[in-house]
């Protein structure tokens, strides 16, 4: 069979892309070289208006259900112990498709996924590893396949969507990828004795390093630390004890979670930033993680995955229709793509500036301290409802005002 398209990868990005063609009768086949449910190294965020793609997925009730932690907000601790409790706004202009993030285990939110993709009229296969893709000309016309015996498959589609994430076979293929100047790791684990954390995580920034602990289990959190890759050749082979002295070096962290301890080998994700510049070929597509990434800080990582997928759904189904997947019909998804992550990939850059000292980490923390109003816009920002804009227009100015 020729497919309309393939996708490659069926994590988030790539079961949602997966879905959403199969429902508009395309004839769809999504690969994967994992075989679900399987393990995957993530902050397991899912923000407030990452749920209303999920509702449209018709898996949101289904995680819901399923042991998801609700959570109201985060809070912040500064290097100077300031801390700030920042929840999500539930009135006034803005409002996010729930009043809550949602915390899930990624072995779940993958396993919720490929099952609805399995009840879709596409063909979903595990176990199948892309090895490189065919071109034909200024076109990208399919992939090549090992499946589990490693007998190579040559499959042809219309289009081919890269959801294979940051180590995307297609990306690196068609020559796409580049490094970040924004040189960090993440070192992950579970950990149990976070004492007293209910309905939101914690987030404590001690330049160069911050901690991010969420909760997605009862007596159990998502523990990451994200700090500079340049400190993790000499600990080579040595992830546990380098996790467990930045752990200890922490004093707002060792201080809220004095029995704090780890329940879990520990991982590490790394160089986390890297560029990926649009496809020159035509048909072809990039979502998630395969499309680029930058810092997990604003935790937008799964949104921007599913985000993605609805948008590179939308230009493909309409690229489909016209028989048209040239190059230039498909750069209506980078332009929808850029427009609607440019802003808080801005808002995430001068966040960086700003934790990455001591002194401007201390000093915004004491601005939202003595601002509640603007704090909560910025979760709204978090939360990916709240456009990031506002930052800088009345909303802002006028929550600063009102402290004055």
């Amino acid at each position: 069979m020729r497919y309309d398209a393939v996708v490659v990868g069926a994590g988030p990005s790539g079961a949602a892309a997966g879905i959403l063609l199969a429902e508009r009768d395309l004839r769809v086949l999504v690969l994967d070289r994992a075989r679900f449910p399987r393990p995957k190294i993530c902050g397991e965020y899912l923000s407030p208006e990452a749920a209303r793609v999920l509702d449209r997925l018709g898996v949101l009730k289904r995680l819901e259900g399923g042991g998801a932690v609700r959570l109201s907000g985060m809070t912040i601790t500064a290097p100077d112990g300031t801390r700030l409790t920042g929840s999500y706004p539930c009135a006034g202009r803005w409002r996010g498709y729930r009043d809550h993030a949602l915390a899930v285990r990624r072995i779940v939110l993958d396993r919720v996924l490929a099952d609805r993709l399995r009840e879709t009229a596409a063909d979903f296969l595990e176990g199948r590893r892309v090895t490189d893709v065919i071109v034909d000309g200024d076109g990208v016309v399919g992939v090549e396949v090992a499946d589990g015996a490693g007998r190579p498959q040559s499959i042809r589609a219309r289009l081919v969507i890269a959801a294979d994430g940051r180590n995307s076979v297609v990306a690196r293929r068609l020559g796409l990828v580049a490094p970040h100047a924004l040189r960090r790791v993440a070192l992950m684990t579970y950990a149990s004795g976070a004492d007293g954390l209910a309905d939101r995580g914690e987030i404590f920034v001690d330049p160069p390093v911050y901690a991010i602990v969420n909760p997605v289990a009862p007596g159990l959190v998502n523990l990451g630390l994200v700090l500079p890759l340049a400190g993790l050749s000499a600990h080579r082979g040595r992830l546990e004890e380098l996790f467990d002295t930045r752990v200890r070096q922490l004093a707002g962290l060792r201080a809220r979670f004095p029995r704090l301890a780890r329940a879990a080998p520990v991982h590490a994700l790394g160089p986390l930033a890297y560029r990926v510049a649009p496809p020159r070929h035509g048909g072809v597509m990039l979502v998630g993680d395969a499309a680029g990434f930058y810092d997990p800080f604003t935790g937008e990582g799964i949104f921007a995955a599913l985000r993605g997928a609805e948008l590179a759904a939308d230009t493909a189904c309409a690229a489909l229709a016209r028989s048209d997947c040239s190059a230039r019909a498909l750069a209506a998804y980078v332009r929808t793509r850029r427009a609607a992550f440019r802003d808080k990939e801005r808002v995430t850059r001068v966040l960086q500036f700003v934790i990455a000292r001591r002194w401007t980490a201390n000093a915004a923390a004491r601005v939202f301290a003595r601002c509640p109003a603007l704090l909560s816009l910025v979760m709204g920002v978090f939360g990916d409802f709240v456009p990031p804009r506002a930052l800088l227009g009345p909303p802002a100015l006028a929550a600063l005002l009102r402290r004055r």
